[in-house]
């Protein structure tokens, strides 16, 4: 299955598990070894605390959020170094493919980001894109929107209102791609045409 490019000027993709592989459970087994009690802990609860969900929309800053990720491990002693660790541990690596195709892609369209992500996240990922490729990983966006500063997350119809208004793209010339179905949805109300990427697609054969 393709997406259709018709009337297309605007491509917008998101960053995680499309062109960005991540690995959630690496980062709850990393924090279990900091102490996480594992009998209350699983995929899907994982992160229900509001502090990732704080961090997430830049309501608070990353120290706040180390000091109470301490509390939730009950370990005091765990460094900001750890904890960070810990948390970045699911980020995995964007394939030189989906490099290329975001190259090729903006030949011929206006290819921009947004992503649900936080302050620590987006730092080491701009870090190891840099050590691997040489370039500064915006470099290949002509605008990437982040959810900890434009202060909304996806699917919040406010989300991608605010992506739309800083873009200054038109809705129905725009293509918004995630892997996530109630992403899609959000995004299909705020007028945006949509393609859902799911499980076992690849976005650089997809396009």
């Amino acid at each position: 299955m393709k997406p259709k490019l018709t009337n297309i000027k605007n491509i917008v993709f998101d960053l995680g598990n499309v062109l960005l592989n991540l690995d959630f459970d690496a980062s709850i087994q990393a924090f279990r070894k900091l102490g996480l009690n594992s009998e209350v802990v699983n995929r899907q609860q994982a992160y229900a605390d509001s502090i990732f969900y704080e961090l997430e929309t830049g309501q608070t800053t990353p120290e706040e959020f180390r000091k109470r990720v301490r509390r939730i491990l009950n370990n005091p002693e765990a460094t900001g170094q750890e904890i960070d660790g810990a948390w970045c541990a699911m980020i995995l690596d964007i394939p030189a493919k989906r490099v290329k195709m975001v190259k090729e892609l903006s030949k011929n369209y206006k290819v921009y980001l947004f992503s649900n992500t936080n302050a620590i996240h987006i730092k080491r990922l701009h870090k190891e894109f840099r050590n691997i490729y040489e370039i500064e990983f915006p470099s290949l966006f002509v605008k990437d929107f982040y959810s900890h500063e434009i202060h909304e997350r996806k699917p919040d119809l406010a989300s991608y209102q605010k992506v739309i208004e800083l873009s200054g793209i038109t809705p129905g010339e725009t293509l918004f791609v995630d892997d996530l179905e109630k992403n899609i949805s959000g995004a299909e109300k705020a007028g945006l045409k949509t393609f859902w990427l799911k499980d076992g697609m690849e976005v650089a054969e997809v396009f």
